[in-house]
């Protein structure tokens, strides 16, 4: 796995609930604090999974707090605290993936590491070469599995939770989690085989 995170056991933690009440009552910063102390080391995690480099995740982090800062006016609690900010660092990831992937087509720069080369010459990676082998495994999974994956495997999130995350139905990320599943298991054997 990944490790170190460098927002293990950052603050004291609050509730959604109470976080909200916060907000409502007018405490935004205290609100938002609430949020960064309770979701930091979750999302540096969500977010690593996608970008595999420690670097790129913490700024990529920073971004995500300052457009949920800006958005919190804009919850209206139609979704759940957490799904709600799962979405924003969710779609946050997925268009800087966009941006470095239309960059190096743009530069003509193909020789730019990719993620599974990322993930060989991480100094922080402490896994084993089996969990190396899985984490690249998920990289070569289409945008949409492998954010289902992710979400379902190392998050354990309900499939109603994911839905209200990608707006994507129960049954299509069901669909999608079962061939990324049985796509990193393919993966998998072949390297447990060699």
């Amino acid at each position: 796995m990944f490790n170190p995170c460098p927002y293990k056991g950052v603050l004291k933690y609050v509730t959604d609930n109470e976080i909200i009440r916060l907000y409502c009552d007018g405490r935004q910063e205290e609100a938002f604090n609430g949020i960064v102390n309770a979701y930091t080391e979750r999302l540096y995690w969500h977010v690593r999974r996608f970008l595999c480099s420690h670097e790129d995740t913490n700024d990529l982090l920073q971004d995500i707090f300052i457009k949920i800062w800006a958005a919190l006016p804009t919850f209206r609690g139609d979704a759940r605290l957490y799904t709600w900010l799962y979405r924003i660092a969710t779609n946050e990831v997925l268009n800087h993936l966009r941006k470095r992937k239309f960059k190096a087509l743009v530069s003509l720069d193909f020789t730019s590491p990719t993620l599974e080369k990322i993930i060989d010459d991480d100094a922080h990676f402490n896994g084993n070469e089996l969990q190396r082998e899985l984490h690249k495994a998920i990289q070569r999974l289409p945008e949409k599995q492998r954010v289902v994956f992710s979400l379902r495997y190392f998050d354990e999130m309900k499939y109603e939770d994911i839905s209200d995350i990608t707006g994507t139905s129960v049954g299509a990320l069901k669909a999608s989690y079962h061939h990324a599943y049985n796509k990193v298991k393919e993966d998998m054997q072949k390297v447990i085989d060699i």
